[in-house]
C-alpha cells in the first residue's frame, strides 16, 4: 500500500512538470501544428505580422495546403485582417 502511495505521488509530479503550457498558442485550434510551426519559424506570432506577407508567401510554406488556407482565410476575415497585396 505504502508502495502504491509513493508511486501515486511520484507519477503526478511527473505529470505536472511535463504538461508545460507553451507560450506561443498563436492560431492554436485554428490550424495544424506543421502549418503553426513553419508560422513558428518565420516568427510570425500575431495576426498583425502575418498581415506583413502575401498569401502566396504563406502558401509557400510548409504545412500550408488548401485547408490550412482555407482556414487561416477565415480567421483572419473574421478578425477583420487580410494578407497583404
Amino acid at each position: 500500500m505504502i508502495n502504491l502511495l509513493i508511486m501515486a505521488k511520484c507519477l503526478s509530479s511527473i505529470c505536472a512538470v511535463s504538461h508545460v503550457a507553451h507560450s506561443n498558442d498563436f492560431l492554436y485550434g485554428i490550424i495544424a501544428i506543421p502549418a503553426r510551426r513553419s508560422l513558428e519559424r518565420e516568427k510570425i506570432d500575431s495576426l498583425e505580422k502575418l498581415s506583413d506577407y502575401s498569401e502566396q508567401e504563406i502558401r509557400q510554406l510548409r504545412g500550408f495546403g488548401k485547408n490550412a488556407m482555407e482556414k487561416l482565410k477565415n480567421h483572419m476575415k473574421e478578425h477583420h485582417v487580410s494578407f497583404k497585396n
